[in-house]
């Protein structure tokens, strides 16, 4: 999809559909699936998914339904990049990293669960959120304390 490398996301386009300021909206094939350009005042933006990549769909009657439903039902269509044999682009570039963060999580969740039964299950008693105050401000200023002495020394 040559047309155009600015975006535009689905959010801001449902804003421009309600707003009515959407003068067209162009369909164009392209291996793996078909994209659309959408027209608004003398501006042309691709449409894209959230992370920026140029939104496609597989099935033409996939994306027709989508533009309906957001309350586009008249568009161009431009067939000229259609290949019935292309297999579409299922896999997203970012699938593996999106597989990691969740891998990421998932231990982390783990692991904080792990800290929050070991705590309940802590026999020490409890101490006081005002004894743990004045712990730490006493910390404090021992440590600014060292500090200014250090820096005076220097």
């Amino acid at each position: 999809m040559a047309i155009s490398l600015d975006t535009i996301d689905q959010s801001t386009l449902e804003k421009l559909v309600e707003a009515n300021s959407v003068r067209g909206a162009n369909v164009i094939a392209q291996a793996g699936g078909w994209g659309v350009v959408i027209q608004y005042g003398m501006t042309e933006r691709v449409l894209a998914v959230r992370r920026g990549n140029v939104r496609i769909w597989p099935k033409l009657e996939t994306l027709v339904a989508f533009l309906r439903r957001i309350g586009i039902a008249r568009f161009q269509v431009d067939a000229t990049g259609y290949d019935a044999t292309a297999k579409p682009l299922r896999a997203r570039v970012d699938a593996s990293e999106r597989m990691r963060q969740a891998h990421e999580a998932a231990a982390y969740e783990k692991w904080f669960r792990e800290q929050v039964q070991e705590s309940l299950d802590d026999p020490r008693p409890n101490v006081l959120h005002a004894t743990v105050q004045k712990q730490m401000a006493e910390k404090k200023a021992a440590l600014r304390k060292r500090i200014a002495a250090s820096g005076a020394e220097s």
